[in-house]
């Protein structure tokens, strides 16, 4: 027997992640020194999140320490072995924490087989992921073969979003103050995606929203297996903007009739890092380019 596990970074919710059979450990986020779980949608955190963001206030977020993983591990690997899909590696070093608290707990169960993946993945992508593990797993894969096809797969999974500001993204330090600065006076809608290591890049600067939607979906066309044919998961997030969210779902059923299509929210630790108004797109494809 063994758990696949994995973090409340996923944006799924907590409904969808118990029906799969996939327990998660939760991130933490703070407003004025005050913590508060991201309890994947139990409560009506969110929207007291997002009212909280739109109001002006700032939140912080932090990594899961050693001693945490190792509290959230230890009744894992009282039932079997342990496969844990973690936060990228680009955007957090906690997928550290993780490989040494399961390290450390190796020789109290020797037996155990512990495997840490670094995703490179993140938000509703993290999420298709580990649900597409929870698919081979329930059609009779074992650990072993999870892990390796994990680590042989998880980089053709495309992450692409486009997002109306820069201003959450400059105080994480995902882009400098000038640039956050001159695209928010242009308004400057950007489309970015994840590397190969699940490094944020920019596709393209696009002037408007309705040209970031564009260019969002001609990358999509580019990079996704099977052109219009594509029959996997296709799954989107938003940052409090659903309206455009469904804008662009519209599009892509139309594209990609046979794909399974889902909507879900951006929360709140992923929020924190780049504002209200994100759309985010995750799908199987192409290899990322490093």
């Amino acid at each position: 027997m063994f758990t696949l596990s994995t973090e409340s970074t996923v944006d799924l919710t907590k409904e969808h992640l118990d029906k799969r059979g996939i327990p998660a450990i939760c991130y933490t986020y703070t407003f004025d020194g005050e913590d508060f779980d991201d309890d994947m949608r139990q409560t009506n955190g969110l929207a007291i999140f997002y009212n909280k963001l739109i109001s002006g206030q700032h939140p912080t977020t932090s990594q899961i320490n050693v001693e945490k993983y190792k509290e959230y591990f230890r009744p894992l690997l009282q039932k079997g072995d342990l496969l844990h899909i973690a936060f990228s590696s680009a955007l957090s070093n906690s997928v550290f924490n993780a490989q040494k608290a399961g390290a450390e707990l190796q020789s109290e169960f020797p037996d155990r087989k512990i495997y840490v993946v670094d995703s490179t993945c993140a938000c509703v992508g993290q999420g298709l992921l580990v649900d597409t593990l929870a698919d081979k797993r329930d059609a009779g894969a074992d650990i072993d073969e999870l892990y390796q096809w994990t680590e042989q797969n998880k980089t053709k999974l495309q992450h692409l979003f486009y997002s109306t500001t820069l201003t959450y993204f400059k105080r994480s330090g995902r882009v400098s103050t000038i640039t956050a600065l001159i695209g928010n006076i242009l308004r400057i809608c950007p489309v970015m995606h994840t590397n190969q290591s699940g490094k944020i890049v920019p596709v393209a600067k696009s002037i408007s929203e309705t040209k970031a939607v564009s260019r969002l979906l001609e990358q999509v066309a580019k990079t996704i297996d099977n052109g219009a044919e594509y029959s996997g998961k296709l799954w989107l997030g938003h940052s409090d903007y659903i309206s455009s969210a469904n804008k662009v779902i519209s599009q892509l059923k139309n594209s990609y009739p046979k794909a399974d299509i889902r909507l879900f929210d951006i929360g709140p630790v992923i929020a924190s890092h780049c504002g209200p108004g994100t759309v985010f797109v995750s799908y199987w494809g192409q290899e990322r380019i490093k």
